[in-house]
């Protein structure tokens, strides 16, 4: 039984799958398995089979996608979930969902769940939207009564009350991820499973969402299980998460920890981004660029507090003396925009642009408490006599991220839209305004 604050509690939980295959593949493993059960024994292939490692090439047909999970959620909790594509994130959300089974251990759990995997989970295309919500509720186990007085808040939240009537099949994909969370969210489920969906939606969609998401957990107590490659929402919304690597949960516990520790997985490789293979075909009889790289922040990983500074590195080797040299760098955000581009030229006095021959270091910093939390990323630019570009390239491009790791200024800096939250000179004066 489980305990009445655990709503939720995953015991041993393995998903394995032969690749290639649509169920065991052969009839012969068919007929193995049957002669094994009817004897009282263990399927003979869930002794075999590998980590569920997508980058490398394996030697057996049989991958685990989930290996021996374990945990419990209570109830009223927000818990993030997070973990590279093929970690087996989605998996876990399915099998929770019940929409496929596990290939050993338990799921036990109490209420109702409801769940948004991918576009149009639950619905059914040739119905209209609100068919689809009466649809969805009885699924759920609601009266029509009950679905009918959660109706107009359901329609208003998804705003399609224009194509509420309309059969789904003819909403864009954004409508119906508006439409399914608003479903999802209104018709009281005591656990709510959200994957990386929502990011179809547009940003005010999303701000709403995980609005909504906060007002489920602390102000109705229900449970939300999160799944997301934005770091700065998970941080947001979280307060526990769990980290899945190769189908394994291999950390739980505080958010800000679990993303620490996701994002210095790689910290060594990522802490001196050698950029050689990729700027070796940039090069040209004048200067060659040596490494490009972004110092680590203070927990060793390239995730930044905002009250952090970001030094960029160039490593360059001037062959042919030269006028006009040009080391810069444009940041991106997530979505490829500009947010600006600054470079030593720029910044400093024209006697310093002649460089004889020889090896520099040029370094840049970004100042602290500047950028909003979010994703970047560092896209750095050399050039030679104003107009001709060695290296400016978007496939040559360093990702980092900014986290308000502390929490300061939470309540402002998650939820305002915006790329930068410099801080400003302000003065205050008071006035006599009867005067």
């Amino acid at each position: 039984m489980i305990a009445s604050e655990v709503i939720l509690k995953v015991e041993n939980l393995s998903k394995q799958y032969r690749l290639g295959e649509v169920g065991t593949g052969t009839l012969s493993h068919d007929l193995n398995r049957w002669w094994h059960r009817v004897r009282g024994l263990p399927d003979p292939y869930l002794k075999v089979g590998e980590a569920n490692d997508r980058s490398a090439k394996g030697n057996s047909a049989y991958v685990w996608a989930l290996k021996d999970i374990n945990f419990e959620v209570q109830r009223g909790e927000v818990v993030g979930i997070i973990g590279k594509n093929g970690a087996g994130k989605s998996t876990l959300l399915k099998i929770l969902s019940k929409v496929t089974a596990p290939t050993a251990g338990t799921v036990k759990y109490t209420g109702r769940i409801a769940s948004l995997l991918e576009v149009g989970t639950g619905f059914h295309p040739e119905l209209t939207g609100r068919e689809n919500i009466f649809l969805n509720g009885a699924i759920l186990g609601m009266t029509k009564k009950e679905i009918a007085s959660k109706l107009n808040d359901i329609i208003s939240f998804s705003g399609c009350e224009r194509y509420i009537d309309t059969p789904v099949k003819r909403y864009s994909s954004g409508m119906t991820v508006r439409l399914a969370f608003a479903v999802a969210a209104f018709l009281e489920p005591d656990i709510l499973i959200v994957d990386e969906v929502l990011a179809v939606g547009d940003a005010e969609f999303q701000k709403k969402a995980l609005g909504k998401m906060q007002d489920i957990s602390r102000g109705e107590g229900r449970t939300v299980l999160f799944v997301s490659h934005n770091l700065t929402a998970v941080q947001t919304l979280c307060s526990r998460s769990f980290l899945l690597k190769n189908g394994e949960l291999i950390y739980s516990g505080a958010t800000a920890d679990v993303i620490s520790k996701y994002l210095s997985a790689d910290a060594e490789q990522l802490g001196s981004i050698n950029l050689q293979d990729r700027l070796a075909s940039l090069n040209d009889e004048t200067v060659s660029i040596n490494q490009i790289l972004v110092q680590v922040s203070e927990q060793g990983n390239l995730a930044f507090d905002t009250i952090e500074q970001v030094e960029i590195l160039f490593d360059v080797t001037v062959k042919q003396a030269c006028s006009g040299l040009r080391i810069g760098f444009d940041l991106l955000e997530e979505k490829s925009a500009t947010v600006l581009f600054r470079g030593f030229h720029d910044d400093d006095a024209t006697e310093l642009s002649y460089f004889p021959e020889g090896n520099y270091r040029f370094s840049a910093r970004i100042p602290e408490k500047l950028l909003a939390p979010g994703a970047y990323k560092i896209q750095p630019a050399i050039g030679i006599h104003n107009n001709r570009w060695v290296l400016h390239d978007a496939d040559v491009a360093i990702p980092i991220e900014i986290i308000n790791i502390n929490g300061l200024n939470r309540a402002y800096a998650d939820t305002r839209p915006g790329s930068i939250m410099p801080r400003l000179l302000w003065n205050s004066i008071r006035s006599n305004f009867n005067s």
